[in-house]
C-alpha cells in the first residue's frame, strides 16, 4: 500500500508532467506515535488491570507475561535477522525470520497477545495499535514486522492455551480447624484456588520453591501453639489495628503505597511493572534492551503468583488472616494470644470498609512478587543499589511518592508494609525472600538466556574510545542482560581504540 505522503509525491509528479497549473493539497503529516513501543504498551497494559474488576494478581501477572515474551521474541527476531551479534538471546517461543521493522514487530505482538487474553472480556486494542502505528509509514519492513509480531503472538498464546489457568474451579472448602481461613463477609469470594496448579512460564512446578511453614512447624495446631505465632499475633494486633498508636505515619504511608489492592488499581504486577519503567528510563535502557528487561521481569512475577498460590491454597496448611485470627484467638489453644472481636485491620476499600484480600495469608502475595522483582532487576543492572523514586495507584495514598536506595530495601518494605495494614503475619513476609531470590535467580538464569556463537562475533566499535573500561562495562551489561555470555576488549588496528568481541 502506498503512504499517503508517498500519494501526494506522485500526484505533484503527475501535474508537473502535464504542464497543468492546479493547487496540489500536500498530503497531511503522520500523527506523532510513541516514543518508546516498550513504555507505551506498559501503560496500555497497567491501564487494562485498572479497568478489570474482580481479577487477582495471578491472572494479571500471567497476561504481562504473554504480553511481554511476545514482544520480546518479536524485538529479537527482527534485531537477529539485523546482525547476529545484535540478538537479544536465545527466543522464548519462536524466532521468526526475515526481519522487518522493529516498533511494529513489537506493537503488533503487544496488541494480539492482549487480545487473546483480554478480548474475551470484552477488551479491544484496536485504538492502542493504531496510535502506535501511527506515524511509521507503510513499507515492506512495517509489513514484515507485523507479520514477526503477529506471529510470536500466536506462538506465545499456543504454549499458554493449556497451561490450567482457565481450569473449572471446585468448590473450596475450608479446613474446619482453629487456624484455618475460609471465606467471611466482607472479603467476597475465594480468589484463584487452583492458581498454584498452572504451568510455570519457568519453574518446574508452583511447588518448587515452595517455603516450609514456620518455625519447623507441621500443623495448624502446631503452628498456634508456637512463641513464634504469639509474638507475631501481638505485633500485627498492635501494628496493624484501624486506630493503632504505635504504628508511625510513615509506616502508614507505606503501608497504603504499596497496598493497591482494590478495584481501579493497577495491583500489585501493575506497581512492579510502572517501577520497572521508571527504573529503566531513568538509567537510560535502550528500546532495544528494555524489551527483554519487562519481559524478564513479567515470566518472574507470573511464576511469583503461582508459587506464592501453591503456598497459599495446596500446602498442609491454608493459614487465616490476622482479622480472623484476633477475632478468634479465644479457641486457637494458645495462652498467649487474647481475643478483640470489635478488631479491624487499616486496610480499606473505596466504600469505606475494612477488609483482608479473599485468599490464604501464607505466604504473602505482595512478598514474593516484591523479592522476585528486586533480584531480577539486581540482576539485569549488576548491582542492587540504584535509588529511585517509585509511584503508586491505591487511592489511599494519592500522590504519594517513595524513595528508596536499592531495589531490596524496595521489596523489604513492599513486603513489610502488609503488616502495618493489617492484613498478614510477619513470617508472611519473611518467609517469601529465600523463595523470591530464588525464583528471581532461576528466571533470568533459564529462560531468554545467553546467545552461544563458537566463533566471535564484533559487537561494537567505537571511534574515539580508549578507555578500556568503557569496553569492559558495555560487555558486563550484555551479560547482565544475558545477550551474550562472554566478551573480549580488544586493541582495534589504529591501537588507539578498542573493540568489543562477544561470543
Amino acid at each position: 500500500m502506498l503512504s499517503a505522503r508517498r500519494l501526494g509525491a506522485l500526484a505533484l509528479v503527475g501535474a508537473l508532467s502535464t504542464g497543468a497549473l492546479q493547487a496540489v493539497t500536500p498530503a497531511p503529516a503522520l500523527a506523532a506515535g510513541p516514543a518508546d513501543h516498550v513504555n507505551y504498551w506498559n501503560e496500555v497494559l497497567t491501564q487494562t488491570f485498572r479497568e478489570t474488576s474482580d481479577i487477582g494478581p495471578g491472572p494479571l501477572a500471567r497476561s504481562a507475561a504473554i504480553m511481554y515474551v511476545s514482544m520480546y521474541d518479536a524485538a529479537n527476531s527482527v534485531l537477529c535477522a539485523q546482525r547476529a551479534a545484535d540478538c537479544l538471546g536465545q527466543p522464548y517461543a519462536l524466532q521468526v525470520g526475515g526481519g522487518g521493522d522493529f516498533n511494529s514487530a513489537v506493537d503488533y505482538a503487544a496488541h494480539d497477545a492482549l487480545t487473546g487474553v483480554f478480548g474475551g472480556l470484552g477488551f479491544n486494542f484496536d485504538d492502542e495499535l493504531a496510535t502506535a502505528q501511527s506515524d511509521i509509514a507503510d513499507s515492506a519492513a512495517k509489513t514484515a514486522g507485523r507479520s514477526v509480531g503477529q506471529q510470536t503472538a500466536a506462538a506465545v498464546l499456543q504454549r499458554r492455551a493449556s497451561d490450567h489457568s482457565s481450569d473449572p474451579v471446585a468448590a473450596y472448602t475450608p479446613d474446619d480447624v482453629p487456624g484455618a481461613w475460609r471465606p467471611a463477609s466482607p472479603n467476597g469470594p475465594v480468589v484463584n484456588p487452583n492458581w498454584g496448579n498452572v504451568t510455570p512460564f519457568v519453574m518446574t512446578s508452583g511447588a518448587q520453591f515452595r517455603p516450609p511453614l514456620p518455625g519447623g512447624a507441621t500443623s495448624y495446631a502446631e503452628l498456634l501453639a508456637s512463641p513464634e505465632y504469639a509474638e507475631q499475633f501481638n505485633e500485627v494486633k498492635t501494628y496493624g489495628s484501624v486506630n493503632s498508636t504505635v504504628r508511625t505515619a510513615d509506616q502508614r504511608q507505606a503501608a497504603f503505597f504499596w497496598a493497591n489492592d482494590v478495584n481501579g488499581t493497577y495491583k500489585p504486577p501493575g506497581q512492579l511493572l510502572q517501577h520497572t519503567e521508571i527504573v529503566a528510563n531513568a538509567q537510560g535502557v535502550p528500546v532495544t534492551s528494555k524489551v527483554k528487561l519487562f519481559a524478564q521481569v513479567a515470566v518472574g512475577l507470573a511464576d511469583a503468583a503461582i508459587l506464592a498460590w501453591d503456598r497459599k491454597f495446596l500446602g498442609s496448611v491454608d493459614l487465616w488472616r490476622p482479622d480472623m485470627a484476633i477475632h478468634q484467638a479465644a479457641g486457637d489453644g494458645n495462652a498467649d494470644t487474647e481475643a478483640d472481636p470489635s478488631w479491624q485491620p487499616l486496610s480499606v476499600d473505596r466504600q469505606g470498609n475494612h477488609f483482608s484480600p479473599p485468599f490464604p495469608a501464607f505466604v504473602s502475595g505482595h512478598a514474593t512478587f516484591a523479592y522476585t522483582w528486586a533480584h531480577v532487576m539486581a540482576h539485569w543492572f549488576g548491582r542492587d543499589d540504584i535509588t529511585y523514586t517509585g509511584t503508586t495507584d491505591d487511592p489511599n495514598a494519592a500522590g504519594v511518592q517513595r524513595t528508596f536506595t536499592s531495589f531490596s530495601a524496595a521489596a523489604d518494605e513492599d513486603a513489610h508494609s502488609r503488616l502495618w495494614l493489617g492484613v498478614h503475619w510477619h513470617f508472611d513476609a519473611d518467609s517469601s525472600l529465600n523463595p523470591g531470590n530464588e525464583l528471581g535467580e532461576f528466571a533470568v538464569d533459564n529462560t531468554m538466556y545467553y546467545n552461544h556463537s563458537d566463533d566471535e562475533l564484533l559487537y561494537l566499535h567505537k571511534t574515539g574510545v580508549t578507555n578500556r573500561n568503557e569496553c569492559n562495562n558495555t560487555g558486563r551489561q550484555l551479560s547482565n542482560e544475558h545477550r551474550w555470555e562472554f566478551w573480549r576488549c580488544a586493541y582495534s588496528n589504529n591501537r588507539t581504540t578498542y573493540d568489543l568481541y562477544v561470543h
